[in-house]
């Protein structure tokens, strides 16, 4: 169980108190989001000051609701819903959340997403197949001799980075910046961001665009074989891509591309060897491994929390009132252990099939590279158990102070 400063939970009134700095929530937040499913799986959090849900059937339902969207200034004014206005030291960063395909809201949706979905759809993410699984051999030939390694930045960062930075056209010896531009920016998405992190992250920002300019302009006289030339090149009713939207795409297809499987991917090897999982059963076929990675993915998700804006005055049916432009919060990581709908819920068992996970969200803004971060683990997890078949935990696993993003500041093996 959580340390008793971690969570206070009043049923009469479905108020929940959360210490998310607290090392025994955030370590493990699962002990957690299980009294909140024995007592109120829809709760007010109070350090947040809204409504959260942590049910899978009503995070399911809400993610589809188009009566909430990712956006509320389409349909309402600042002036109206009592809104702050822009930071000024967050320009940058704002110009590139305005463009995002995951903050957009249709038409403005329907049309980027039209564009960009070409690239994701499953026939195609199946012929980078041979690349990635060369790209794993190649990390683990590196370090293979050496016995040991810290595995998140040998091999679970660069597999993803290298591969969407292929896919978008962008030189892959820029890694590591890009790397460092999406770690500094997603630090915007954890609850209360510093002063001193929103200006690096709005720093990060303006350099993250002018690089992707300068590629952008180059591509536009040397079109390639790539997602920008795509993107660049691609009309819908007549209608290009600006280069803000250009832009934003670029950056979210990088970050989202590889943030979440990065985590994802420790988790799984993490998960694998702390249950002592049989890595030559999970990986036996290509089914097995499927079922594998979607368990470790329901069990040990990157992101715990998606939130919505209420686009109108809204009832819903377990009497909570929202008005226009209240925000609520879909408890991903939560839905995903509700003994509702996952029988032993906090046990990680490879041969589950009881259903899908909602880790890549649902309905409009399901995960867009979902198809492309399955084909990467099902990959570089199997090669790299099949490489190193003695490998073992040389210490207890370095689990971010960072939720809602769940993963690890390191993960040390040896073999």
């Amino acid at each position: 169980m959580p340390a008793p400063s971690a969570i206070a939970i009043t049923p009469s009134t479905r108020h929940v108190s959360i210490n998310v700095r607290d090392p025994g929530f955030y370590r493990n937040p699962l002990d957690a989001y299980a009294d909140l499913h024995a007592e109120c799986p829809s709760f007010f959090w109070e350090e947040q000051q809204q409504w959260y849900f942590a049910g899978y059937d009503q995070v399911n339902s809400l993610l589809r609701d188009r009566r909430f969207g990712r956006q509320i200034l389409h349909v309402a004014t600042r002036e109206e819903l009592g809104l702050p206005e822009p930071k000024p030291h967050l320009a940058d960063f704002d110009r590139l959340e305005a463009y995002s395909l995951l903050e957009l809201e249709p038409p403005a949706h329907t049309r980027l997403r039209t564009l960009v979905n070409r690239a994701f759809v499953s026939r195609q993410i199946e012929q980078l197949k041979p690349e990635i699984a060369a790209l794993s051999h190649s990390l683990i030939d590196g370090f293979e001799k050496d016995g040991h390694v810290e595995l998140l930045k040998a091999y679970a960062e660069i597999v993803p980075v290298t591969v969407i930075a292929r896919m978008l056209g962008v030189p892959v010896d820029m890694a590591p910046k890009l790397l460092d531009w999406s770690h500094r920016m997603v630090k915007m998405y954890v609850f209360n961001p510093s002063l001193e992190t929103e200006h690096d992250a709005n720093q990060a920002s303006a350099e993250f665009a002018d690089y992707l300019k300068g590629i952008i302009d180059w591509k536009r006289k040397n079109p390639a074989d790539d997602l920008l030339t795509h993107m660049i090149t691609t009309e819908k009713d007549g209608e290009r891509l600006s280069d803000d939207e250009l832009i934003s795409t670029a950056v979210l297809l990088l970050n989202a591309g590889h943030e979440a499987t990065v985590h994802q991917l420790g988790n799984a090897v993490r998960t694998l060897l702390e249950t002592g999982t049989s890595a030559k059963d999970v990986f036996s076929s290509d089914a097995a491994t499927e079922r594998t990675i979607e368990e470790s993915m329901r069990y040990a998700a990157p992101l715990h929390i998606f939130q919505r804006y209420a686009l109108s005055d809204i009832e819903l049916e377990d009497g909570i009132s929202l008005k226009k432009g209240d925000k609520i919060g879909l408890l991903l990581g939560a839905a995903n252990v509700d003994p509702k709908k996952f029988s032993d819920p906090l046990t990680f068992r490879p041969d589950r099939n009881e259903g899908a996970h909602v880790s890549f969200g649902a309905g409009l803004h399901f995960c867009i590279g979902a198809p492309l971060a399955r084909l990467e683990l099902k990959l570089s997890l199997p090669i790299l158990f099949e490489r190193l078949p003695g490998l073992r935990l040389t210490s207890e696993p370095q689990i971010k102070d960072s939720y809602h993003f769940h993963g690890l500041e390191r993960l040390e093996l040896e073999w």
